[in-house]
């Protein structure tokens, strides 16, 4: 029985986590004469004595074949740390996880990739713009890799499944537990046409406290992290802060001063986080992670800047397409747009936001705007 075994094994035992393998591993116990411990034993290598109980009477090489014919049984694969196929980038981050479980195509956590991430309750804006940039980035090259939660992360799965490009669910959970129950259907699809990771053994049910534990891996398996929407409190910020704490890049989209759903991505493009309109934005700043053989057409969506799209692909809403009219007349400036549209200004503002990622609209100083 080699090392990565034991590791899966050590994972599989419930309450063992990774503070508990790295003391396990620094302690140099990982060899098959580790199954001799006593509970005792395992208590002088500074282990709780409620899991050095349940080392000692669970943790042989029975369990660990039992758990491995389980796992096979399910249709689930694992990877450890100690493996080539380990995702490089994530094994930099601060505590890369031991094993990983997954279903599906394990090559695309070697992709160069972007996290997405905002709140589980998007307002229409939100939405938008999660789906526009998600498609923007995964046809220029990037996997979209996100946390398989209600709104934003589901808005940024799907768009990527859409594109021509893949996408990463990193989940809290054991891989036969999906949460929430209703992305059961997003987390076949996934697991057919991406990748579908956790660090969790099978039956390992959804706890608050497991999910900022995966924000790590998302932060840790991506180039950067973009925020897409979120309110002050939001937990995309906690993945916000693993993609700092790994070196990593952080990106966010500004929304409306006045939405409470902005504040938290608004507050880190103070701290210093880059501006994002369009996905541009981010392919820039990764333009030589793009693969060598990408096709032509996809190069030229990856600088979008440049693109030059019909109004059709634009796929405008009758708002945008009314307001769009509008500046072919202009330009204007905001309080002239307020007054010749007649809407709020919550309203103007989101849809003005839209016509600029969609690269249909720009602004000039002196919030004067005019079509491209």
């Amino acid at each position: 029985m080699d090392t990565r075994d034991l590791l899966f094994g050590l994972n599989e035992i419930e309450g063992v986590g990774w503070k508990t393998i790295e003391k396990i591993h620094q302690a140099g116990l990982l060899a098959e004469n580790v199954f001799l411990c006593s509970a005792e034993d395992w208590e002088k290598k500074g282990i709780n004595a409620k899991i050095a109980v349940r080392l000692a009477d669970d943790f042989n090489k029975e369990w660990i074949y039992a758990r491995h014919l389980l796992m096979k049984e399910s249709g689930v694969a694992m990877v450890t740390i100690l493996d080539e196929g380990y995702p490089a980038l994530l094994k930099e981050a601060p505590q890369p996880p031991w094993v990983l479980y997954y279903r599906g195509r394990l090559e695309l956590a070697s992709n160069p990739a972007i996290a997405m991430v905002g709140t589980r309750v998007p307002t229409a804006y939100g939405r938008k713009v999660g789906e526009l940039l998600a498609e923007e980035l995964s046809a220029a090259g990037f996997t979209v890799v996100s946390g398989l939660a209600r709104g934003i992360d589901s808005v940024c799965h799907e768009a990527a499944l859409r594109s021509r490009g893949s996408t990463i669910a990193v989940v809290a959970t054991g891989l036969d537990k999906v949460y929430p129950p209703e992305n059961r259907e997003l987390e076949l699809q996934i697991s057919r046409e991406g990748l579908v990771l956790s660090e969790y053994p099978l039956g390992t049910k959804s706890h608050p406290g497991l999910f900022p534990q995966r924000n790590r891996i998302i932060a840790g398996l991506s180039l950067g992290t973009l925020v897409v929407e979120a309110d002050s409190r939001s937990g995309s910020l906690i993945t916000a802060d693993a993609a700092l704490e790994a070196g990593r890049d952080v990106f966010a989209v500004p929304g409306q001063v006045t939405s409470p759903k902005s504040r938290g991505a608004l507050d880190l493009i103070k701290q210093g986080a880059k501006l994002v309109t369009g996905a541009a934005d981010i392919v820039e700043e990764y333009i030589s992670y793009l693969p060598a053989a990408l096709p032509e057409e996809a190069k030229t969506a990856a600088n979008l800047r440049g693109a030059q799209e019909t109004l059709t692909e634009k796929k405008l809403t009758s708002e945008e397409s009314h307001l769009y009219h509008i500046l072919h007349q202009g330009p204007f400036t905001l309080d002239e747009l307020l007054t010749r549209t007649g809407w709020d200004f919550g309203l103007l503002h989101s849809v003005l936001l839209s016509l600029i990622i969609k690269k249909a609209v720009s602004q000039l100083p002196g919030a004067i705007y005019k079509v491209i």
